[in-house]
């Protein structure tokens, strides 16, 4: 793993509260804090990692550093994205980090920051054409690179037909996460893509009826899905078990949601990827103080800008695989908790894999 900055980097005093829409504040346990934080998460339909990880994980690092802290979800809609992002600047963040809907409206969003000196950091999504001074992420195209070897290992030599089913194409991630797989799968000459198709605004629902489709269009001679989420893979493996497949056909996924490990544990999906919301929360919360504070963070390196080439500042994390083998990695890490994945039906799976 690349090793973190310390959450107390550059914090030189404590914030006290605040109470906007979204959750927000702190406990006021010291001093004025020098600048106000402001977090835009996207929504809550495309994976419930925002919420349910990115949310908590984010106000324990700003209530440990004691920051003046605002967070809201905008719900998939760039329209309440850019509402949100005119009432924290309008209510004093000297720092907002958006995780965009589109790159389009999120380099919006930081054009009009940047006009009121607000400074901005891109969070897990690169807004392209944007302005940001930082961008805070996982490796993404080693996620899909993790995603492309997981399906190879679990297709193993025979000759198969892939799907895949992409995230949404106006998530610079999802591009990343398909080239990164495609980078891996493509040099199988053993595989042959029958299917692929990107899904807007990562809707399960839809995935299912793009899946569904692709799958009557190969006549159902798919042995392997490349799907970018675990909430795309459940979409997939819905149809397989109306088509008595599930668990017969591999299923790829992302984010380690509770959903996902039960289908790894239960064998009808392949594996998922694993980006611990408290390692990415706590960097975005080092950057994000050190600007606050008017100071320079420390980064890992620096990422492209595709539509003009230009290098954004960027800590960009490592992602992990997960199989059968290791979802306890995932509770031992504090990623779900053994009593949610382990529920009903799974406590039996979870004991058999050594988890408690």
């Amino acid at each position: 793993m690349v090793p973190l900055l310390g959450v107390s980097m550059a914090l030189t005093a404590c914030g006290g509260d605040d109470s906007g829409d979204g959750g927000s504040g702190s406990d006021g346990s010291g001093g004025e804090a020098q600048g106000k934080i402001g977090v835009i998460l996207p929504d809550t339909e495309s994976s419930v990692r925002w919420e349910s990880a990115d949310r908590p994980a984010l106000e324990a690092a700003f209530e440990e550093a004691g920051v003046d802290y605002d967070i809201q979800n905008a719900e998939g809609d760039a329209n309440k994205m850019t509402q949100i992002a005119d009432s924290m600047i309008g209510n004093g963040v000297t720092v907002l980090a958006i995780v965009n809907l589109d790159s389009e409206s999120g380099a919006a969003i930081q054009e009009k920051a940047a006009s009121q000196g607000v400074a901005t950091i891109d969070y897990d999504r690169l807004t392209l054409g944007g302005s940001a001074e930082y961008y805070v992420s996982f490796d993404n195209t080693k996620v899909g690179e993790l995603q492309g070897q997981g399906l190879a290992d679990c297709l193993g030599d025979k000759e198969a037909n892939i799907v895949y089913l992409n995230g949404s194409p106006t998530d610079n991630n999802a591009t990343l996460f398909a080239e990164g797989a495609h980078s891996v799968l493509d040099e199988m000459s053993n595989y042959t893509v029958v299917g692929e198709q990107a899904v807007p605004d990562w809707d399960n629902e839809q995935a299912a009826t793009i899946f569904q489709q692709l799958y009557t269009a190969a006549d159902g001679k798919v042995d392997g899905v490349l799907a970018a989420n675990d909430g795309l893979g459940g979409a997939a493996i819905n149809i397989l078990e109306g088509a008595g497949q599930a668990g017969k056909v591999p299923v790829t996924g992302q984010d380690a949601t509770v959903e996902g490990l039960q289908n790894v544990l239960a064998g009808t999906q392949c594996m998922t990827v694993y980006k611990s919301a408290t390692q990415e929360a706590g960097a975005l919360a080092d950057v994000a103080i050190a600007l606050a504070n008017g100071e320079e963070a420390e980064v890992t390196g620096s990422t492209v800008d595709s539509s003009d080439d230009s290098e954004v500042p960027s800590i960009l994390l490592t992602p992990q695989s997960i199989t059968k083998d290791n979802v306890g990695d995932v509770i031992d890490d504090g990623g779900q908790k053994a009593e949610d994945v382990c529920a009903g039906k799974f406590a039996k799976l979870c004991q058999k894999a050594g988890i408690s």
